[in-house]
């Protein structure tokens, strides 16, 4: 993908006000009218175009990545970050996925799940469960629960070998956009331990995620046990110099 043109963005900064808060503002504007995965402009053209310091851009980038807004990689660029299944999110980190489907049924939502699916209390929705790998591991254990008047058959679909968006994106034309996630640490049961191959009370990231298409409504409410041993979360920080 080419780089975004210079053209798109103002074409300078205005006096008076702080160079790196206004770089950030211009970007993260700059980002709103893009797409997940592409490319922003480099530092050094970013760096010729607003007449600052590399290392003012490099800071302020780097402030977007503590964010979550962009992902940065060694040797290609500054991308727009975008929301990763687990099959994406393995092959990234250069492992093979798998998955092992554990139940598929259609049950009424209890208020529970109604509440983070944005439905009625009783409404049907299709539960998978399954325990996910990473190179013929246990990595992970799933629970996702989808509204099933949304996804018709959806119990029916084999879900041990892909992608659980990609299946919504081909058959039902349904695309992942956002999502909002929380990860909370726990200690595992011994069923949970079983599943995954590990000791009971062994630690465990719990991540909570709803998951929304491009229209705002809700797909899917998905609960994961990921192993702490087996699994990392990066989040990049950087402490500033101002007070």
């Amino acid at each position: 993908m080419s780089e975004a043109p210079k053209a798109a963005l103002p074409p300078e900064l205005a006096h008076g006000r702080p160079k790196g808060e206004q770089l950030q503002e211009i970007l993260e504007a700059y980002i709103a009218s893009l797409s997940p995965g592409d490319l922003l402009p480099s530092e050094r053209a970013l760096s010729n175009h607003y007449g600052v310091a590399r290392m003012t851009v490099r800071q302020e980038i780097e402030r977007l990545a503590a964010k979550g807004i962009v992902l940065r990689m060694h040797g290609r660029g500054t991308f727009v970050a975008r929301l990763t299944s687990f099959s994406e999110d393995m092959r990234a980190r250069g492992m093979t996925p798998g998955s092992s489907v554990l139940e598929r049924s259609v049950l009424p939502a209890n208020e529970f799940v109604a509440s983070h699916l944005e439905v009625d209390t009783d409404t049907p929705v299709v539960k998978i469960d399954r325990v996910r790998s990473a190179d013929g591991e246990p990595m992970a254990f799933e629970r996702a629960y989808l509204p099933s008047a949304r996804f018709p058959g959806l119990e029916t679909e084999d879900l041990a070998g892909g992608s659980l968006y990609e299946l919504l994106r081909e058959r039902w034309g349904v695309v992942v956009e956002s999502a909002d996630q929380i990860v909370t640490g726990v200690a595992l049961s011994a069923d949970e331990a079983e599943l995954l191959g590990t000791t009971e009370h062994r630690p465990a990231f719990l991540i909570q995620r709803t998951t929304r298409d491009r229209r705002g409504l809700v797909i899917e409410y998905v609960r994961s046990l990921y192993r702490t041993d087996r699994y990392d979360i990066q989040i990049p920080l950087k402490r500033g110099d101002r007070p």
